[in-house]
């Protein structure tokens, strides 16, 4: 069982050396984490286009479909 566990701890840290994090480590303060904040303002842009149109739409078919009952 532990033979499984550390086997387990080597992949994962094997994996992580793998990965590319969204900052850059030689930059300081805010310019650090430049990826991180534009990344997340395209994130937050696009949901509030998605749910705007969602809404739009939802409200177009709601009064469709209250016009169509009445």
């Amino acid at each position: 069982m532990s033979a499984n566990v550390s086997t387990f701890f080597s992949e994962v840290k094997a994996e992580l050396q793998k990965a590319t994090w969204p900052w850059d480590p030689k930059e300081h303060g805010v310019k650090k984490y430049r990826e991180l904040i534009d990344s997340t303002t395209i994130v937050i842009v696009a949901m509030l286009l998605l749910s705007g149109f969602v809404s739009l739409w939802d409200l177009v078919m709601m009064n469709i479909v209250g016009a169509l009952t009445k």
